[in-house]
């Protein structure tokens, strides 16, 4: 079977301003971006995010990743949906296992509870190991991964495809963070969010000891708007790249990083 057109998304830490939400959604449903995503963690929701892109732009999709399902229930993010208003059908809801210390078995027994909660949505899982890829593709519908080379990435894919096929079914879209800095300071900014993440917890520490790649240099530091575009395509495993903006939380500067990483 072949696989469908990739397509790109853009992606923010929740909390980003208000101010800067609306301007840049717009801007990238003008550009072309198939979703809008935001992050989630202790200091500011991403779904809270999700609701102001939605406030100008009606057309794209939108997407949180990921929800550590250890900090918010099912039942928790039933009722952030509902109480922001936004439409299930727009969303990708990913989740993962946060600190839980049998995250395979933590997300395996989730998968019923999630469906039951939230009808309508779209569940993606966080993956970074063979076996969590292999769950994704199984269970879910999609696999979200994170801080990848576009040759791990090809690996991981090879996973979640055996846990559809094992399943007995298509592979569900393969979607990945890809950290993005574009001008002079790229370098130094991709460099400054990875170091956060090489030592956020074990999960992490071994990612980064299996991809082995030097500190800095796991995702995309251009130099300019060609230079993205030939170093995004390199992700060729994924189904749907999303562009982590690594840019000040302005308007001008994330809105000129998502023009300049923008589909074809």
């Amino acid at each position: 079977m072949n696989r469908p057109a990739q397509k790109r998304a853009f992606g923010v830490a929740a909390g980003l301003p208000e101010e800067v939400c609306g301007p840049l959604a717009a801007a990238c449903e003008e550009a072309g971006y198939a979703s809008i995503w935001a992050n989630d963690h202790p200091l500011a929701k991403g779904l809270e995010t999700l609701a102001e892109f939605a406030k100008a732009a009606s057309g794209i999709e939108l997407g949180v990743a990921v929800i550590a399902l250890d900090r918010q229930s099912p039942d928790d993010i039933a009722t952030d949906i509902d109480r922001l208003g936004l439409d299930p059908s727009r969303l990708w809801i990913g989740v993962g296992a946060g600190f839980t210390k049998k995250p395979l078995t933590f997300m395996t027994e989730k998968i019923g509870e999630l469906r039951e909660k939230l009808p309508g949505v779209r569940l993606v899982m966080a993956a970074m190991g063979p076996k969590m890829c292999a769950l994704a593709g199984s269970s879910y519908d999609g696999a979200f991964f994170n801080w990848m080379t576009p040759e791990f990435a090809a690996g991981a894919r090879t996973q979640v495809e055996a846990g559809a096929a094992d399943a007995g079914h298509d592979t569900p879209p393969v979607f990945g963070y890809v950290r993005t800095a574009v001008g002079p300071d790229a370098t130094e900014r991709l460099a400054k969010e990875e170091s956060f993440y090489r030592d956020l917890h074990d999960g992490y520490r071994n990612h980064f000891a299996r991809l082995g790649e030097p500190e800095g240099t796991v995702g995309v530091a251009a130099s300019d708007a060609a230079d993205v575009q030939q170093k995004l395509a390199a992700y060729e495993a994924l189904d749907v790249v999303v562009v982590r903006g690594l840019a000040s939380a302005r308007v001008e500067p994330m809105v000129e990083l998502a023009r300049a990483a923008a589909p074809a």
